[in-house]
């Protein structure tokens, strides 16, 4: 079972994201626990899918492009179901449950069929936490993001709730850990399959510049804790600068020969 079979894993689970969806659009202790069996039914769906991937490919689900937006949806909306659990926050699940529809969307459009083998380079025993945890910064930080745009849309259009801004500082803390451990790991793979911690890679360069947007949110909000607009703003554009170090510099001249252009789109 490998790609081919992902149809009937989008349809369930996107099934039950819609249900919860739909509960969320009005909750009472009847649809209270609809919405936490859909989206848990959900969830539960996309990790056996990636499970059963992993052993039909014989290796770890991180090669290609859709690879990677299997497992980001995987953790968006774990991250969007554990803070609903954690502060109610209906709307954070809405939007999360939504991205993760159509990422899972974007991969049955495009399906993905790749051989087993991996490059001699991503045979090493840092390419799993360096991927993963990765991809688990990335889902925190896409929650920031989404936060961040509702706080300045309430901004201009309605009134401004300054408590999300302890939301987006709690996403900011925990993905920034992760990439940060994203780039030791990294470092330290290069280290192993190339001789050097550190190239100037492309990908490399970007996720640099990504971390430095985020420190800058931190060191922002250390400086001004009473301040909003600005972080948001900040945490807006950081998000952007962390979709080119994605998959942006994929289609840059300088990065065709990057080790970290995905061998599948």
């Amino acid at each position: 079972m490998e790609w081919s079979n992902y149809s009937v894993f989008f349809f369930a689970s996107t099934l039950f994201f819609v249900v919860a969806l739909l509960s969320l659009l009005k909750t009472n202790k009847n649809t209270k626990s609809l919405i936490h069996i859909s989206v848990s039914l959900g969830i539960l769906l996309i990790i056996s899918f990636v499970t059963i991937l992993w052993i039909s490919l014989g290796r770890p689900p991180f090669k290609t492009l859709g690879e990677t937006r299997l497992w980001y949806a995987l953790f968006l909306s774990l991250i969007g179901y554990v803070t609903y659990i954690k502060w109610q926050y209906r709307w954070f699940l809405v939007y999360c449950l939504l991205m993760t529809i159509l990422f899972l969307l974007l991969n049955y459009l495009k399906p993905e069929m790749h051989n087993k083998t991996l490059m001699p380079a991503l045979q090493s025993v840092w390419f799993i936490p360096h991927v993963i945890v990765y991809i688990i910064a990335y889902a925190f930080l896409a929650g920031a993001a989404l936060v961040a745009i509702k706080g300045l849309f309430q901004n201009y259009k309605t009134k401004l709730d300054k408590s999300i801004i302890q939301l987006a500082d709690n996403l900011v803390y925990l993905g920034y850990a992760f990439i940060t451990m994203g780039l030791i790991f990294g470092a330290l793979w290069a280290k192993q399959a190339w001789g050097n911690y550190w190239t100037w890679d492309p990908k490399e360069t970007w996720a640099f510049i990504t971390w430095l947007g985020y420190l800058v949110y931190l060191h922002y909000r250390f400086n001004h804790p009473y301040k909003v607009i600005g972080p948001l703003w900040i945490l807006a554009f950081s998000f952007l600068i962390l979709l080119i170090c994605w998959f942006g510099i994929n289609y840059l001249p300088s990065a065709q020969n990057s080790v970290h252009v995905y061998s599948g789109q």
